[in-house]
């Protein structure tokens, strides 16, 4: 873990935007528009897909994909301008925002002004062409980090540009490929500007992860990722997560697996707690639409030890993935749980959430009990996802209990709790 990661970092609610699609004018000025709205959710920071102008050569779809970048120094012409994107970031720090954005440094586009210019710079096949190393990216060439040391400090001032511009963290695509010594000194070069600047990694799944390696390529693991980043994606318990959603595992095996992160990760990790992005999909037609799986899954997360991010739409339970490549936008018609969304991110900026002792009891049915100890006090969360009937027993004085989210009432009985499809957070006297 980094050692300048701050537990406080799980306390943040990052919002994920996708500029071209977030509203109807696709462009930084919409997003502006919009940044009240976002500021009264509860959020943090505000995160921006790639902002930069996309490569043409071999591109995806009608506008191409965003994480096939040209140039890394510009701005995309859809999003508007250099002062716009000035503007934006004015914006969202005159509300208390932080904003980031991504950073793709695994590989650029077939025509980016690197490859343009530096040829060298890029990974090649056996014939000399260019290519890319483990993925079927056809409009995308891995950068090759073993080649030049001007391009280690090409691409670190490049972080220095945005960071002086006010970009306060960076959210790193695929960065289980980029060499960790690269993203060490980065790292450290851009502290060095912003004390505070947050790092992001977007680290891969373990089955890609043994495939990388048995390529003959290196490839990091989570643990290896936090020596250098504040934050990492939750992706080592995503197919626990995922096999639960499609019936092919239980509900059980996912919380023994948050309890593990408990166990093999370094006292300050923060993982990054989400339901959907732009890769995974959209979580409500998962779910088959059902609010109450919603609301209870939506309130898991929060609660999880960690940061937590949604997808722009998330709270209007959008039901469409939107295309990377073409105009797709945000549908913001859909039923609204902004109002629990906000609860919950008042309710985890309590420094119990950064700071206490986490624990998870793990049940044989499908329902979540967890809790946190800090400083004498301790607070509890029940998610009914699967649910269930009947009661669950709890270690709490009879009596009544009030639930943070919706000041509602909760009865402890007998030592025992009657279970609904509420979801439920609630302080317990100090001990």
């Amino acid at each position: 873990m980094s050692v300048f990661t701050e537990k406080d970092l799980r306390n943040l609610l990052i919002y994920q935007v996708y500029v071209r699609n977030h509203s109807e004018t696709g462009d930084f000025k919409g997003v502006i528009k919009d940044l009240e709205r976002i500021k009264n959710l509860g959020v943090d920071v505000v995160y921006l897909l790639p902002i930069h102008e996309i490569g043409q050569k071999n591109k995806k779809g009608d506008l191409g994909c965003p994480y096939s970048i040209k140039d890394y120094r510009s701005i995309n012409h859809e999003y508007g301008n250099l002062e716009d994107f000035k503007k934006l970031i004015k914006e969202t720090h005159s509300m208390e925002m932080k904003i980031m954005i991504d950073v793709v440094y695994n590989h650029t586009s077939l025509d980016s002004v690197l490859a343009c210019s530096n040829p060298e710079y890029f990974y090649k096949d056996d014939l000399g062409n260019f290519a890319n190393k483990v993925g079927d990216w056809e409009d995308v060439i891995d950068i090759d980090y073993t080649s030049s040391r001007e391009l280690w400090l090409e691409l670190i001032d490049t972080l220095i540009y945005w960071t002086e511009l006010g970009v306060d963290g960076y959210r790193w695509d695929v960065a289980s490929l980029i060499p960790l010594e690269f993203m060490e000194e980065a790292h450290e070069r851009v502290l060095d500007v912003d004390p505070n600047s947050i790092f992001l990694s977007e680290s891969i799944h373990g089955h890609f992860l043994k495939y990388v390696r048995n390529l003959g390529f290196r490839g990091f693991s989570e643990n290896e990722i936090f020596q250098v980043f504040d934050i990492a994606y939750d992706y080592d318990v995503s197919p626990y997560f995922e096999g639960y959603l499609n019936g092919e595992s239980t509900f059980k095996r996912y919380c023994e697996e948050l309890i593990r992160q408990e166990e093999i990760y370094p006292d300050n990790y923060v993982k990054l707690r989400n339901l959907e992005n732009h890769d995974f999909g959209r979580f409500a037609p998962m779910v088959k639409n059902d609010i109450d799986k919603i609301n209870n899954w939506t309130s898991l997360m929060f609660f999880s030890k960690g940061c937590t991010m949604i997808y722009a739409g998330q709270e209007r339970l959008d039901n469409n993935k939107p295309s990377l490549f073409d105009i797709d936008k945000v549908n913001w018609d859909g039923p609204d749980i902004s109002e629990l969304i906000a609860s919950l991110a008042k309710i985890t900026k309590d420094k119990i959430f950064s700071y206490g002792f986490y624990s998870i009891k793990v049940l044989d049915i499908d329902v979540f009990l967890g809790e946190y100890l800090y400083l004498g006090k301790k607070i509890i969360g029940v998610f009914n996802i699967g649910s269930e009937t009947g009661s669950i027993d709890i270690s709490l004085s009879d009596g009544k209990y009030t639930n943070l989210i919706d000041n509602t009432n909760i009865q402890v009985l007998n030592g025992k709790l009657n279970l609904s499809n509420k979801p439920l957070i609630f302080w317990t006297p100090e001990e």
